[in-house]
């Protein structure tokens, strides 16, 4: 049997909480709808069946568009500026050539085309990641502030003259971005075609994206700097020592890095002072 004095306790405590009342003997959740309960021996009413709703009838539809991908964009891009390129008997036609290709999306933003400077039958070949601001407006490679530090960087070393300066690619990168893959692979036909114009004794990558393009590698600058490698072309005709450095507007932000630049260039004077055997 329960304890009266325990049941009066829990009466007690219901009242102060304001329950004053029994509603049912069991409890009832109240937050379901209402289900209407048949009196006993009522019949149940009939519903009418479900309407069955017809299929709408098949909505007609064009024949996709086949719209060519983004690798067969890039391959005919590739392919046009091969013929292009291959077509040039000199750097002359050369540069004109990449004045009038327009497979490169970066010319919709550019005011123009910016191919190279420097003497066409030069020992070294430098070639940067692409134009900035002063060099889109000039028409020139390295002609702003770190195209000045080159030049006097040259200078210092004794290769004024001695150099033919061009880019991985013709156009300015919106807001001075580096290059993407795919726009350095349109533009390498007419890279290679100059390397196999002039002929250079080596070949002075500037910057990452130089370096890790021309010589197929993942390794960032810092550790490709001051190391010589082979750039090879495709028909494996042309085989030249090449040597990644730091790119001077790195060397503007980070003035202490100068001594490693000054090093590489120390490496590549001393290489081509070396007795030159002919093939």
């Amino acid at each position: 049997m329960h304890d009266a004095r325990a049941l009066e306790s829990l009466l007690a405590f219901w009242v102060e909480g304001g329950v004053d009342v029994a509603l049912a003997d069991a409890p009832i959740n109240r937050t379901l709808p209402a289900v209407e309960v048949p009196a006993p021996g009522a019949a149940e009413p009939t519903r009418p069946p479900p309407e069955r709703k017809r299929p709408p009838p098949p909505i007609p539809v064009a024949p996709p568009v086949l719209a060519a991908s983004a690798p067969e964009v890039l391959a005919h891009a590739v392919a046009a500026a091969s013929e292009a390129a291959a077509a040039a008997q000199d750097l002359e036609a050369l540069a004109a050539a990449v004045v009038a290709f327009d497979g490169c999306p970066l010319k919709a933003g550019a005011r123009q085309a910016v191919f190279a400077r420097g003497l066409p039958d030069a020992p070294v070949m430098a070639i940067g990641e692409g134009p900035g601001g002063e060099e889109d407006l000039q028409g020139l490679p390295f002609v702003g502030r770190a195209g000045q530090l080159l030049d006097r960087m040259f200078a210092a070393a004794g290769l004024t003259d001695r150099v033919f300066i061009t880019n991985t690619v013709f156009w300015r990168p919106p807001g001075n971005r580096t290059p993407t893959a795919d726009e350095q692979a349109v533009c390498e036909p007419f890279v290679r075609r100059a390397i196999e114009l002039v002929r250079p004794r080596v070949l002075l990558l500037v910057g990452a994206a130089s370096a890790r393009f021309l010589l197929k590698r993942s390794e960032g600058v810092l550790a490709l700097r001051g190391r010589w490698f082979e750039w090879r072309s495709p028909d494996g005709e042309l085989e030249i020592p090449a040597l990644p450095t730091l790119h001077p507007a790195f060397l503007l932000r980070q003035p202490a890095a100068k001594k490693k630049s000054w090093e590489d260039l120390l490496l590549l004077t001393e290489r081509l002072d070396r007795p030159h055997r002919p093939d």
